[in-house]
């Protein structure tokens, strides 16, 4: 389904920037830079979003991606905004992230311009 491959597409480019935004930073500089902080938590946002809108016979042909992990913490960074604690997320970033993105980019079909 051509929807799949777009939100899984938004996943990966999610996951992408916020890596890339946090390249070079140590967890204590994180812990003390909010905006580093909201700009990686949109991105999770964003990454969430996709996941819960890919559909269910697509989720279920690929049971070891964390689908319920990952909308989860979308669901957790919305609505539980007051009490997000930056070192979760910080450890989000750098244990989840990058295995996730690994297990997204065979997902993500190659673009037709190449």
């Amino acid at each position: 389904m051509w929807r799949d491959d777009a939100y899984l597409l938004d996943m990966l480019l999610a996951g992408r920037k916020a890596i890339k935004f946090v390249a070079g930073t140590t967890a204590e500089s994180f812990r003390t830079d909010e905006i580093l902080q909201n700009a990686t938590m949109r991105q999770i946002q964003i990454s969430g979003e996709a996941a819960r809108m890919v559909s269910a016979e697509f989720k279920q042909s690929h049971p070891a991606v964390p689908w319920a992990e990952i909308v989860g913490i979308r669901n957790r960074l919305v609505h539980e905004y007051f009490d997000i604690i930056p070192e979760r997320v910080w450890e989000v970033l750098v244990h989840h992230v990058p295995p996730l993105l690994s297990q997204l980019e065979p997902l993500v079909p190659p673009d037709k311009g190449d």
